[in-house]
């Protein structure tokens, strides 16, 4: 990684602003689906399948 002494200041300063607003982030918060499939979203892969029967959106 380059050493952030080679950056501009600019750069060092947005990096440490969003060092700093990482830090403050509250943590989210989701909450618990209930019935839902096992594994991740399949939505986020474009296809979904259940019981054999794959529907692709």
């Amino acid at each position: 990684m380059t050493d952030r002494k080679e950056l501009p200041p600019e750069a060092v300063r947005a990096l440490a602003e969003a060092e700093e607003r990482r830090k403050n982030a509250k943590p989210i918060v989701l909450p618990v689906e209930l019935g839902g499939r096992d594994g991740p979203e399949p939505v986020r892969f474009g296809d979904y399948e259940k019981k054999g029967i794959a529907v692709d959106f």
